[in-house]
């Protein structure tokens, strides 16, 4: 026998305690390199959000953790300081900055 399935709520706590984000650099003028949180985007803004990050040059994605987002957001925006402050590095450094907030 298989495993029973996961109650819809159980599946929805779970799918809920990480947050989906992508870092890019605009293509544009700026060149800046910006971050999404695309499970935080309300509707207001979400296809803007989305169609802004979709039209730049990918540099990572990713979850972090729900639980003290706010510490691995603090990361991702030093992140982000650095590289538009002309520093070059890639994905690994990403991961290694956010540690234990990867999810």
């Amino acid at each position: 026998m298989g495993h029973p399935k996961a109650p819809d709520y159980l599946v929805m706590l779970f799918e809920s305690d990480k947050v989906m984000f992508e870092i890019y650099r605009e293509t544009g003028y700026t060149g800046e390199y910006r971050v999404v949180y695309f499970t935080e985007l309300q509707d207001h803004n979400k296809e803007h959000e989305i169609n802004r990050a979709m039209s730049g040059e990918h540099f990572y994605d990713g979850f972090i953790k729900n639980f003290r987002k706010d510490e691995a957001k603090e990361i991702i925006e030093s992140l982000l300081k650095r590289l538009n402050n002309g520093e070059r590095f890639d994905s690994a450094e990403v991961e290694r900055a956010l540690g234990e907030h990867v999810a």
